[in-house]
């Protein structure tokens, strides 16, 4: 029974009744979400150690926070400190993006340490096994690379990123297109070197109905990935992209038929002005489907700094009904990133996501600025580190930079704009 069977047949399962607590409405909203298939809880009946979240319409934006290891740097012990950053960070989930070292080990720990929805693209590992036992990534079958998808699943995966609209079809327009970049996501690059090398159809899309099949047994979120996302400015839009997201949309419609939850994954990089655009497509052809976006980055020239333009990016998206950022590090672009780095990403992430959850009227939102607002008004220095975003950081520049037990701040020092206006208007400081 999953999730949306449940709420199909009028069940509030334990996982919706969480969701509800958090997000502060009625597990009644949450069912009907679920079972209209815009909510979507990423919840697989192997993973002991969840809490429950929701993604969708209706409720908070989340984020979303990658690790993993590299053949460059295939030590699990380090992504797993890293872990530990993206829990006390506040990411809403987690996936294992690894390429390197113990890849089942190191996702079996992950699994157990983790307390957020952890994700997986199987592709990575399948394309990699090939490579070690036989010589060459392109060896992989059908059946590699579904026996993948399942020990992903067994293992208590809650969401798997599967290129499934990477089609033959979809191919045929992308060679037709100009684009500057091409494919720059890494599964949708290795499904499309095989599907040209063998002349063969995508064994994710040919075989879809067996992927329905192992998610429906483990209660495995689909999050279908966008394969032809841009990687540049210049190529967004397009209508690869379009092409595929029409395919995603369908699939979109035969998962939610058998049971299955569904989310679909969107770009990449985009001109701030496309933004809200490619928000109204995806729903519109995925009905409403959660939308899952990286960013989007909205310019090309900021390595060092993408975890800004992603932010940009990302706040738009939201505002316009994106339900689920993927975060940027500064290290987007320039190599794998570090403990420092994963907590900037998932702090600027968090940031869009309260910006626009204050624009969609998201409960709890305003009223969280507001008593931010009441405690700068009396100079509580105590409450609005308590209210930070990120307490640890405005508590250390505090320190750092104010004479010990100095009222105002360093800034104004004397001359603080509340303590003057409150002492010339004759206003006593308020509790909030």
């Amino acid at each position: 029974m999953t999730q949306l069977l449940a709420a199909r047949r009028g069940e509030i399962t334990p996982a919706m009744r969480r969701v509800a607590e958090k997000e502060k409405v009625s597990p009644e909203f949450v069912r009907e979400g679920v079972a209209a298939g815009t909510i979507v809880i990423p919840a697989n009946i192997n993973h002991k150690s969840l809490d429950p979240i929701g993604f969708g319409k209706g409720l908070s934006t989340k984020v979303n926070a990658n690790i993993g290891t590299s053949t460059s740097f295939p030590d699990i012990e380090r992504e797993l400190d890293k872990l530990q950053v993206v829990l006390e960070a506040g990411a809403h989930a987690v996936m294992d993006l690894s390429t390197g070292g113990e890849i089942d080990k190191g996702r079996k720990r992950i699994i157990e340490e983790s307390t957020i929805a952890v994700g997986t693209v199987p592709i990575y590992q399948a394309f990699l096994e090939n490579r070690e036992k036989r010589g060459s990534m392109i060896s992989m079958s059908g059946e590699d690379l579904f026996e993948v998808v399942e020990r992903h699943c067994a293992d208590g995966v809650d969401f798997i990123t599967v290129h499934c609209g990477v089609t033959l079809e979809v191919l045929g327009r992308l060679k037709q297109q100009t684009r500057i970049t091409d494919i720059v996501s890494r599964g949708g690059s290795f499904l499309t070197g095989w599907m040209l090398h063998h002349g063969l159809e995508n064994p994710l899309y040919e075989q879809y109905d067996r992927l329905l099949d192992i998610c429906l047994k483990y209660d495995v979120t689909l999050s279908l990935g966008d394969g032809l996302r841009p990687g540049c400015l210049a190529d967004a839009t397009d209508r690869s992209q379009i092409q595929e997201l029409i395919v995603l949309g369908e699939l979109v419609d035969r998962a939610r038929a058998k049971g299955v939850q569904a989310m679909v994954e969107g770009p990449g990089h985009v001109p701030l002005d496309q933004i809200a655009a490619n928000i109204q497509i995806q729903k519109t052809l995925c009905k409403g489907a959660p939308f899952y976006v990286l960013g989007p980055l909205v310019t090309d020239v900021a390595p060092g700094y993408d975890h800004i333009t992603a932010a940009i990016g990302g706040t738009v998206a939201a505002a316009a009904g994106a339900d689920f950022l993927c975060y940027v590090t500064p290290a987007e672009h320039l190599g794998l990133p570090n403990m420092d780095d994963v907590r900037e990403g998932i702090m600027a992430s968090r940031l869009a996501a309260h910006a626009a959850d204050l624009v969609k009227g998201i409960p709890g939102a305003m009223e969280w600025d507001n008593e931010m607002a009441r405690a700068r008004k009396n100079l509580d220095w105590e409450k609005q580190i308590e209210l930070a975003l990120d307490p640890k950081k405005a508590a250390r520049i505090r320190k750092e930079r104010n004479p010990e037990n100095h009222e105002a701040c360093s800034m104004c020092g004397d001359f603080c704009a509340m303590k003057v206006v409150a002492e010339y208007l004759g206003k006593e400081t308020e509790s909030c």
